[in-house]
């Protein structure tokens, strides 16, 4: 079982940066892929970027390639989500997950454990 919280959501203007946190807790957490996923309004649910449990291997969608960045502290249990360059487009309620598989799979639905959500907007 893993429990994730969110953090560090908010109201930014275009270009400006922002970071999320999640906090990673619980029995299976150290050996879990923790990933970031989006879901916009009108939208399905988007993978954003995603690392795997000891943090070697990161996978990042193209359209958040080259300016978020996603990493895991050397105690497993903080994932952060550097977000650069921000975009209108990237406007978006902002969800941590963890897979039991351990991997940064792109799918929903490989991770069975799921936070809150924090809320990113983004004006132009």
């Amino acid at each position: 079982q893993v429990q994730l919280v969110e953090s560090g959501g908010g109201l930014v203007q275009a270009g400006d940066s922002l970071r999320l946190s999640c906090a990673v807790s619980g029995r299976t957490a150290s050996t879990s892929g923790v990933s970031w996923f989006r879901l916009a309004p009108g939208k399905e649910r988007e993978f954003v970027a995603g690392v795997s449990w000891n943090g070697s291997t990161t996978r990042y969608s193209d359209s958040v390639k080259g300016r978020f960045t996603i990493s895991r502290n050397e105690g497993k249990n903080t994932v952060t989500l550097q977000m650069n360059s921000l975009k209108s487009e990237d406007t978006a309620v902002y969800y941590c997950a963890a897979g039991a598989y351990g991997l940064a799979y792109t799918r929903h639905s490989h991770y069975q454990w799921w936070g809150q959500g924090t809320q990113v907007t983004v004006s132009s």
